[in-house]
């Protein structure tokens, strides 16, 4: 296997610390909480995250979905660390030295923007039984600023070290122009750009955005809640999902010397991988439902998986079963985590 240099994976998203404990049902009543929900922290939850923290065992780790995928990407490579560079906004808080050292422990290269005005991004994760809650505060992450960060001369000469390109359609919410300006130099320079539908809502309240960026995008990820809202909202009038797939791939495209490539997964069901040629359903790894402990995460594990073979060059078949393994390790675990090393051959 060719020896991968650092940087050739790069990462733009929200980071968020999740704060993760084992909670019980009166604490998730008190805040208006259900199992397995993942709700945006509203006024009421304000006491949350610091109750939170004094009343229960609480444990760290490095989160928000695109630094999950590469945080897995780069947990799959293992050596050399520091493939993977990752940027986002954080806080000048204890939220985001917690953040900064666990980065460095996954052995990312994460270089935050870090500002005065909103503390780091966090999100809870409530366990109950094996259900999780996950309550969102953006805070931080919002205030991703392109011409502090992105602009200077430094951050951007890593961005052109990569070859490879990933970022969550949750950061459109943020920095659209950061986006475009990361898609635009791919583009340009023949790499692989590769995004995310992400959620639902992105296809429908942040329609104009996504489809400015879609143009530029050479491999696209999604889930098949979100296939369908993507479809419902392009007029494509079929809820078949390789129908979806097939037309997704052939939207516009601005360098066509690369061919577009959609993967929808669909939890425990085939996951959809459309191509210039076919489209093709691949069966996901069995796993007892009684070895499941937790399915947040397994989307984010499986783009990770996917791009830690993509930095390789290896063929698509190979991206797609270490997407497969990724997930399927991530969901026998609590939260996004995962063993010292990978068993994936």
């Amino acid at each position: 296997m060719m020896c991968l240099r650092q940087n050739v994976l790069f990462g733009m998203g929200n980071p968020l610390l999740d704060i993760c404990a084992v909670v019980d049902k009166d604490f998730l009543d008190k805040y208006g909480l259900k199992t397995n929900d993942q709700i945006l922290a509203e006024e009421k939850h304000e006491e949350l995250f610091d109750e939170l923290v004094k009343r229960f065992r609480v444990e760290y780790h490095a989160g928000g979905s695109t630094q999950n995928s590469v945080k897995v990407a780069q947990w799959m490579i293992q050596q050399p660390h520091k493939v993977v560079t990752f940027f986002g906004c954080i806080g000048k808080d204890k939220f985001g030295e917690i953040l900064k050292k666990k980065a460095e422990e996954a052995h990312v290269d994460a270089h935050y923007y870090e500002q005065n005005e909103q503390p780091t991004g966090t999100c809870a994760a409530c366990i109950t039984g094996d259900n999780r809650s996950l309550v969102a505060k953006l805070a931080a992450a919002n205030c991703y600023k392109k011409d502090r960060h992105l602009d200077q001369k430094e951050n951007w000469q890593l961005v052109e070290k990569a070859k490879v390109y990933y970022i969550a359609g949750f950061f459109i919410t943020v920095s659209t122009e950061s986006i475009l300006k990361v898609a635009n130099h791919a583009s340009e320079n023949n790499k692989i750009m590769s995004i995310n539908l992400s959620a639902p809502f992105i296809s429908q309240f942040f329609k104009e955005d996504l489809m400015k960026i879609f143009p530029y995008v050479d491999i696209l990820f999604g889930n098949e809640t979100e296939a369908a809202t993507f479809a419902r909202e392009q007029g494509f009038e079929t809820e078949d999902i390789k129908e979806i797939a097939k037309k997704t791939r052939g939207l516009p495209k601005v360098n066509e010397k690369r061919q577009r490539i959609v993967v929808f997964t669909q939890g425990k069901e085939d996951t959809i991988v459309a191509t210039v040629d076919n489209v093709i359903a691949y069966p996901v790894l069995d796993i007892k439902q009684d070895e499941i402990v937790d399915t947040n995460g397994a989307g984010d594990a499986f783009v990770g998986g996917f791009l830690s073979q993509l930095v390789y060059d290896h063929p698509l078949e190979k991206c797609i079963q270490a997407g497969h393994y990724a997930a399927n390790v991530i969901i026998r675990r609590s939260g996004c985590t995962f063993p010292e090393a990978p068993d994936f051959h």
